[in-house]
């Protein structure tokens, strides 16, 4: 039998009433602290503060990605007016700085037109009726080429922003407001 002085110098007595001569008692693990110690997981108000963040971040993210839609089937529209613009550079060679002598039409083989059927201007996004000339002169060579969304509609969902573009014999690209 253990008494209290051999606790003092040997040890310490635990809750359970064995001497534990390290100087640590051993202690039981009751039924309810283990229960505790097992329940883990978030609780309701750590899921809400996540949803919330998700919530936040795809609110500034949709619109951002709509706008790199956007531009992306716009490249569709501005390498068509790239081709008729190269193409009325491909006439101004072909006919000369001749006033009076201007192409007045996009598709078509006649003497004014620049020779593309519909086909070669019909694409996902845009089609042969979307773009239009505008301010053609021939000396000097000047020209201004329109593209607008839902003119003629290609087969599939065109931008929705910008309206329009126009492309000078510059090669610039403008925003315009059909």
């Amino acid at each position: 039998m253990t008494n209290l002085a051999d606790s003092v110098n040997m040890g310490k007595i635990g809750k359970d009433g064995h001497l534990n001569k390290q100087g640590k008692s051993k202690q039981t693990t009751y039924l309810g602290e283990l229960e505790m110690k097992s329940k883990k997981g978030f609780t309701l108000i750590e899921l809400m503060v996540v949803v919330l963040i998700v919530g936040i971040l795809a609110a500034v993210a949709i619109p951002i990605l709509r706008g790199r839609i956007d531009a992306a089937k716009w490249s569709e529209g501005k390498a068509m007016m790239g081709t008729i613009a190269t193409a009325i550079r491909a006439y101004h060679a072909d006919k000369g700085p001749v006033i009076g002598l201007e192409p007045t039409d996009i598709v078509g083989t006649g003497d004014r037109q620049l020779g593309f059927l519909a086909e070669d201007l019909t694409g996902t996004y845009f089609s042969f009726g979307d773009f239009a000339l505008t301010a053609v002169a021939m000396d000097p060579l000047t020209f201004t080429i329109t593209g607008t969304v839902g003119g003629g509609g290609g087969s599939g969902q065109p931008p929705a922003h910008p309206g329009a573009y126009s492309l000078d014999n510059f090669g610039t690209f403008l925003v315009t407001i059909p």
